[in-house]
């Protein structure tokens, strides 16, 4: 297939899924020539930042599940180098330095009351507290030997400078950060290669999304039991099945093939340290395509779709394009957040992919509301009382949902501006979670209320505007079985008898005529 084959939408999907391979979200955090970048006074690579559980042996660690394994940074193969027209001279230590969040305040220093430093200047080293040129940090105040701080300097003629630490145990828990910073203005284009290896006591999961393993696992679960209550629906009334049951049953098995690729997506990477980007990308797709298919299907039943109205007309491509653009949107956000690495992502390039999403979204329940509104009105008018009951159901429910909704968007923004640094990361599990469980209690009550049933053509679209079954119900119960008129009647009585009986049942109905 030649490239110009390509639509533009399909081909952004596939040039952002190529270059978010090569750069893999994982445990072992690889560097393959990364810069060092100008901080204030100092020149800086971030080379990690992660919550990590404390190593105990033998004893309940902070996950509450008992733990033999140790939690460590590991570091394989780590090398500084530089170009070989600078290596004609030696230079000062280049350093690496982590420590817990909770000690960044005992990082960098001022003299005077001046700028704050990471790296000590000639009037620090004047007062005696650090030597220059090198970075600025103090003991913790709950362990004295953190923050590990150890270095290499680059001899002359070196153009590598190969880091000795091997790896550095866990013994709190926290969220760590790892930074390698030099001091030295006169050390130009210097790069860093190898790796290092962040280790929890259970595997090689981050901290943060440790509990999402196990919740993937409840969440299968739960989809497996829904899908044997509806398919058991299913297949005892497939022959009432309607084609709205037929989307909810695709719903359902989209779902159990998200919720399970997901498990075993977190289940790969706690095992291997390095996020398996096939199952990423298979389990971000499943889950996009689900989410677009459930807000097309809430949408169309709301346009009264197989109730009140049997196609959508001129609407179908509209409401088509409505859910391409979405998908499109939404895969490459769910692509670049879960296959490419997060922390590369800036500010304002992730509310650049964030942003279409969210206007879609509200566009979906702007027009949603609008055609339930419709729905109701026509359903009130035609007296379709047991459709009409259903669909209020339906709309109460959404209304929670989107309420819901807000409240914890407004909750979410709340938590992400208080916690800058990562501090409660142990509970940031619970966000992506939260949107899981809405998502699958909404599906619970459209299961409930359009489950397969020996009624379920009840509900289906009539072209006979006399198929209102509940003006049926209703009126026809008061008619009473009479004796047809003969053809030789000659009697007045008789013909009374008949208009009198012809007018109990419907004063608004002609009089039957006879032969």
């Amino acid at each position: 297939m030649s490239s110009s084959s390509l639509s533009p939408p399909l081909a952004a999907v596939l040039l952002v899924a190529c270059c978010v391979i090569c750069a893999v979200e994982a445990s072992v955090h690889e560097y393959r020539g990364e810069k060092f970048v100008s901080k204030g006074n100092a020149f800086v690579v971030h080379a990690g930042s992660e919550g990590i559980y404390s190593s105990l042996s033998s004893e309940q660690n902070d996950t509450g599940v008992a733990s033999d394994g140790e939690a460590y940074i590991k570091f394989e193969r780590i090398k500084f180098r530089r170009p070989k027209e600078y290596s004609n001279v030696s230079s000062g230590l280049i350093q690496a330095i982590i420590f817990e969040v909770e000690d960044r305040e005992t990082i960098g220093g001022s003299a005077y009351g001046g700028q704050r430093a990471v790296c000590c200047t000639a009037d620090l080293a004047k007062l005696g507290v650090c030597t220059e040129g090198r970075i600025i940090y103090r003991p913790s105040p709950s362990n004295p030997i953190w923050p590990y701080v150890f270095g290499v300097a680059f001899e002359i003629d070196d153009e590598v400078a190969a880091l000795r630490m091997r790896a550095i145990p866990i013994t709190k828990t926290g969220m760590y950060n790892l930074y390698f910073i030099h001091c030295d203005p006169n050390v130009k284009d210097l790069t860093v290669e190898g790796k290092t290896i962040w280790k929890n006591p259970s595997g090689y999961l981050p901290g943060r999304m440790a509990p999402l393993m196990k919740f993937y696992g409840f969440m299968s679960l739960a989809f497996v039991l829904l899908g044997v209550f509806w398919f058991s629906q299913y297949a005892k009334f497939w022959r009432e099945i309607l084609p709205l049951q037929n989307c909810i049953t695709l719903v359902i098995t989209l779902g159990m093939f998200e919720m399970a690729l997901w498990y075993f997506d977190y289940a790969e990477f706690n095992e291997t340290g390095v996020r398996p980007t096939g199952i990423t990308i298979w389990a971000v797709s499943f889950g996009n395509v689900k989410r677009t298919v459930s807000r097309l299907i809430i949408l169309i039943v709301s346009m009264g779709y197989g109730v009140v109205r049997p196609t959508l007309g001129g609407l179908t491509s509209k409401v088509v394009l409505l859910g391409l653009t979405f998908f499109l949107a939404s895969e490459v956000l769910e692509l670049v957040e879960n296959v490419g690495a997060i922390s590369d992502l800036s500010g304002k390039a992730r509310l650049f992919l964030v942003l279409p999403v969210g206007l879609l979204d509200a566009f979906f329940i702007i027009w949603i509301f609008t055609s339930l509104s419709s729905t109701l009105s026509k359903l009130q008018s035609r007296r379709m009382m047991v459709k009409l009951d259903i669909y209020r159901k339906f709309t109460n429910a959404l209304a929670v949902a989107v309420i819901v909704s807000v409240g914890w968007t407004c909750y979410e923004l709340y938590f992400k501006s208080k916690d800058v640094y990562n501090e409660h990361w142990q509970n940031a599990w619970v966000i992506p979670a939260f949107w899981q469980v809405l998502s699958f209690s909404l599906l619970c009550v459209i299961c409930a209320l359009w489950a397969p049933s020996q009624s379920s053509r009840r509900y289906a679209y009539s072209a006979d505007a006399g198929d209102e079954f509940d003006r049926e119900e209703t009126t026809l119960t008061l008619i009473k079985p009479s004796t047809l008129p003969s053809k030789d009647y000659r009697s007045p009585d008789v013909r009374s008898a008949q208009a009198s009986n012809v007018m109990t049942v419907d004063s608004g109905m002609e009089e039957e005529k006879t032969e």
